[in-house]
């Protein structure tokens, strides 16, 4: 079964070499790209000189867009399984095999690597941790699915999965809404315990105030969506 770690990176140059170093030492027989969303640092040049695997995008495309280059790339190449880890250090490549197992076992479409189920290593803070149990909540809500780590980018997805999500994928912290797409479409979506570090260095793009923003719109966008979706099913039965 082919692997294919997907690194999301933007102003990464002081965490993306040890990322990638990390990642070939704990997994040497998953293949990995890095996808530098137009890094205004100095990201390429160290990808360039630790002659890691990268695509260059010529514009600006967020996180969303990043990562849905990378499952573009994974259907052209022919992978199996898709792996999403970010790109500032956060997620320890010993726990990848964990988060694949259940895909490649079939049991799962998507397996989320989540910090909250035995709850080691960083947490997050107090704040974002009340936003994740909201999000949590109201994913439960609308979907029936209970997932802990619902902002978790530590995750892998099956074949199929993967080239829904070339197809489409959100632009804006993805990460819930993805889970919400997936098990709105039958996809099976569960999670595994992971242990997670705090960022190895640089700075967060999302402050206090983006955690707010971030709340709303992704609030708004899931409810939204699922009403949408609703009423798509309400039509294919009339039909």
């Amino acid at each position: 079964m082919k692997i294919l770690v997907i690194i999301p990176c933007y102003n990464e140059a002081e965490n993306i070499a040890g990322v990638v170093h990390r990642l070939r030492k704990a997994c040497p027989e998953a293949d990995y790209v890095v996808v530098n969303d137009c890094s205004t640092d100095q990201s390429v040049q160290v990808l360039k000189a630790e002659g890691c695997n990268y695509l260059d995008l010529p514009v600006n495309l967020g996180i969303g867009g990043g990562v849905q280059c990378g499952y573009r790339y994974a259907v052209e190449h022919g992978y199996d399984v898709t792996v999403q880890m970010d790109g500032d250090g956060q997620h320890d490549p010993a726990f990848l095999q964990a988060v694949v197992a259940p895909v490649l076992a079939g049991h799962l479409d998507m397996c989320i690597g989540s910090r909250f189920i035995t709850k080691e290593g960083f947490q997050t803070s107090f704040m974002r941790r009340v936003g994740i149990r909201f999000l949590s909540s109201l994913l439960h809500v609308l979907t029936g699915c209970k997932v802990l780590d619902v902002t978790s980018g530590y995750r892998a997805c099956g074949k199929a999965l993967t080239a829904r999500f070339a197809q489409r994928y959100a632009q804006d912290y993805p990460e819930p809404e993805a889970i919400l797409r997936a098990v709105c479409e039958g996809y099976k979506v569960g999670e595994v315990p992971v242990v997670m570090a705090e960022r190895q260095g640089g700075k967060s793009s999302i402050n206090a105030l983006k955690s707010v923003y971030y709340m709303v719109k992704v609030s708004l966008s899931l409810v939204i969506y699922r009403l949408c979706f609703t009423k798509k099913d309400k039509r294919r039965n009339e039909a």
